[in-house]
């Protein structure tokens, strides 16, 4: 890859203290890394990811599911209102090079699932499992620590 990668990190909009303490490490990493995140821009995993990167000099991109920026994490670097509700998901996905997962909600189902159809890798941090008929399907790529899932996205999308 010769430009600097674009790494959405997907999570809970209400996060428990382990995801956001794990975001924030993966958002200040990819900082390091010159990634440039990308998030839904409200609370939970997505300001915890946007402030680690601040706190490493990085560039944040939050994309809103409101007409308004006012609801947006203070720690972006920019937050671009959309006014889709839950469909601004794909917005964030289609932004992206890699997805990483961080534990999550339906909404955060909704972004792997459309990162996985639109042929987007994903890496995944105690998030879903997924199955079809009873029989997992290994979609995701597991990583067991915020260190290992910048490191496998980074090198999913060859940077």
């Amino acid at each position: 890859m010769t430009e600097r990668p674009y790494v959405a990190v997907c999570g809970a909009g209400v996060a428990i203290e382990r995801e956001a303490a794990w975001a924030e490490e993966i958002g200040r990493l990819l900082a390091e890394a010159g990634a440039v995140l990308v998030c839904g821009g409200l609370g939970g995993v997505m300001d915890a990811a946007a402030r680690g990167c601040a706190s490493a000099g990085g560039t944040s991109i939050g994309i809103l599911p409101g007409e308004s920026r006012s609801a947006a994490s203070p720690h972006l670097s920019v937050a671009i209102p959309t006014g889709l509700g839950e469909a601004r998901n794909a917005l964030v996905v289609r932004a992206a090079d890699v997805v990483i997962a961080v534990g999550g909600e339906f909404g955060t189902l909704s972004e792997i699932a459309l990162a996985l159809k639109t042929g987007r890798p994903v890496v995944g941090l105690g998030t879903w499992e997924l199955a079809r008929d009873g029989q997992a399907v290994e979609a995701i790529e597991r990583a067991s620590n915020p260190a290992e899932a910048v490191r496998r996205a980074l090198v999913l999308v060859g940077a």
